[in-house]
């Protein structure tokens, strides 16, 4: 998403390296591509963990990672979504993104055959959803990251950070990208009722303290 800013921790990092020592058997012998999802709450560290288990297979094993984020694939661009969300609280939940469309991606990732993926890029400071060109050509590990990206389908394993809104806060605050308040808090609360019934379908839970169990 253009206009959103990824700042990498130790902790993300720390998580990160826990996935990889758990899944580096099965990506590097797979025989095809695999896709990965990295779910959890707003301000789990989604973004920050999935660009650094990217990072760390492309440098340790030479391989290429394509990241696909949730957050591109919103019906609406967030103020307008905001909006919506104000008029009708209902509008909080799974509906609101195209998560067909990003398995559609996923599975277009896999192929050996296709050579770019044209995928919706929001523009979040001109609330606008534009489009672009992703090169998956020769992809091993397709990452698809986001509060509801467990749901997808024909992803082949799912990373779960068990964090909930209250553990967040602190990086909510310092990402700065949601108004802090009572309405908000409303939203938090209907979003941690449908990602938390996610976590008994994840093959790696990473915990509080960052620690993959």
């Amino acid at each position: 998403m253009l206009g959103d800013r990824i700042v990498v921790k130790p902790h993300h990092t720390k998580a990160a390296e826990g996935v990889y020592e758990k899944v580096c058997g099965k990506v590097t012998g797979s025989e095809g591509s695999l896709a990965m999802t990295v779910a959890g709450e707003s301000g789990s560290g989604k973004s920050e963990i999935a660009s650094e288990i990217a990072r760390l297979f492309s440098q340790r094993e030479s391989l290429k990672c394509v990241i696909f984020h949730q957050d591109d694939y919103f019906i609406r661009p967030p103020k307008t979504n905001d909006k919506a969300r104000l008029d009708d609280i209902g509008n909080v939940g799974t509906h609101e993104v195209l998560l067909d469309l990003m398995n559609e991606h996923i599975l277009l990732a896999k192929d050996p055959g296709t050579g770019t993926v044209v995928k919706p890029l929001i523009d979040y400071d001109n609330d606008r959803v534009l489009e672009e060109e992703t090169d998956v050509s020769g992809v091993n590990l397709v990452i698809a990251e986001g509060t509801y990206t467990t749901s997808l389908k024909d992803a082949d394993i799912r990373v779960f950070i068990d964090r909930t809104y209250h553990d967040t806060l602190e990086h909510r605050k310092e990402r700065g990208r949601d108004e802090l308040n009572e309405y908000t808090e409303k939203i938090l609360v209907i979003e941690h009722e449908i990602i938390s019934s996610h976590k008994k379908e994840a093959d790696i839970v990473i915990g509080r303290d960052y620690r993959v169990v």
